[in-house]
């Protein structure tokens, strides 16, 4: 499939509430434009409705749905905190979309998720149209919420995992991998989340012979390869999270130790 290339959008504000324990908000804008056309795992470039704040903001698209967008966020810095006052009916601009997404070339997929790195898989989940697992996990139950809520009836099965048991299987969420594996056959697993957590994975899809695909996150400014803020280190030579990412094959990647 060819994808769109990137405009800059004027979207409305649909929706905007807050939906999970620890800043995490949900975003719905419309685009006016056809946003089925975008591929899981892209992102956009979201200009803050604040003239101190230059720089866009980078945010992985969750979902589509007609000519909507969902974007999940957590307020943790100065843009991301004022983005949060932005209410229903107001106009966003973003540069969409972004990056290259998922490849669906499989039959048995797994997702695996932790976080906020969740959120992304959402559109992912869809795309395979209720054949994927997935493997996700958060600190406790309360964070654990929003991801419950927004992964009901799009898996065929939701394996959840929090680091203090409050819910679902206690520990890390990698380290119940190996026994999702045995249980069941996948041949290939996309992961999104902390980078600690995705290595991990990589690792272990690795040791299972399991294709595996990884959606990166770096600080980024202009998010079309030019300023070259987020560049990394693959077995491909140098390349742009922005441009050449977020989604790349997991074992072209050097994770940082």
């Amino acid at each position: 499939m060819t994808l769109p290339k990137h405009e800059l959008i004027d979207g409305k504000v649909i929706r905007h509430e807050q939906i999970g324990s620890n800043d995490v908000y949900l975003l719905d804008i419309d685009i006016f434009t056809d946003a089925e056309q975008y591929a899981a795992g892209q992102f956009v470039q979201l200009q803050v409705p604040d003239g101190e704040i230059l720089l866009r903001r980078p945010i992985s698209i969750a979902d589509v749905n007609g000519t909507r967008i969902i974007l999940i966020y957590r307020a943790i810095g100065k843009g991301t905190k004022r983005l949060t006052r932005v209410q229903c009916g107001d106009t966003v601009n973003i540069l969409a979309p972004l990056g290259h997404g998922f490849n669906l070339d499989c039959q048995k997929p797994l997702l695996v998720g932790g976080g906020l790195g969740i959120a992304p898989l959402i559109l992912l989940a869809k795309r395979f149209k209720g054949k994927a697992d997935i493997l996700m996990g958060c600190k406790n139950a309360a964070e654990m919420d929003w991801p419950v809520k927004m992964y009901d009836n799009i898996t065929a099965e939701n394996i959840i995992t929090t680091d203090d048991g409050s819910m679902g299987l206690k520990g890390f969420t990698a380290q119940h991998l190996p026994d999702v594996l045995a249980k069941k056959a996948y041949d290939k697993i996309f992961v999104c989340g902390p980078e600690i957590m995705m290595k991990s994975v990589a690792e272990i899809a690795k040791q299972h012979n399991i294709a595996c695909e990884v959606s990166l996150e770096k600080r980024m400014a202009c998010g079309l390869g030019a300023c070259l803020s987020c560049t990394i280190e693959t077995t491909r030579g140098r390349q742009k999270v922005c441009k050449d990412g977020p989604v790349f094959v997991s074992q072209e990647v050097f994770f940082n130790e």
